[in-house]
């Protein structure tokens, strides 16, 4: 069971990172990163977060990016939550798959 406070922080960052990914987009050329959930541990200290990156294609390189550039991304986070949060919590990156195994059981469904 989550506890409000970690209902809100979650909400926070996955706000806070969206606007982290939008800049940081425009360096990847043409690459749409949004942030799907986020999920963080009852002591604050970790937060996984799940993205979707489109388009399909450019997948890979993308989460590879994101995975090297992690402790950048946790300093900008770090820059705009300092207020709210004593400790920024260490972020774990996983893609969101959950759109692309719709389309795949919509086109089943279609198919039969």
């Amino acid at each position: 069971m989550q506890t409000t406070r970690q209902q809100k922080i979650e909400r926070l960052i996955q706000k806070d990172l969206s606007d982290i990914f939008l800049r940081y987009a425009r360096s990847l050329g043409g690459t749409l990163i949004s942030v799907s959930e986020v999920r963080i541990s009852p002591d604050l200290s970790i937060a996984h977060i799940y993205v979707s990156i489109y388009p399909q294609p450019k997948v890979a390189d993308t989460m590879q990016r994101i995975e090297e550039d992690t402790h950048k991304l946790r300093g900008e986070l770090g820059n705009l939550e300092r207020h709210q949060l004593r400790i920024i919590p260490e972020l774990h990156f996983h893609l969101d798959e959950t759109l692309d195994r719709m389309e795949h059981i919509d086109s089943l469904l279609k198919h039969e």
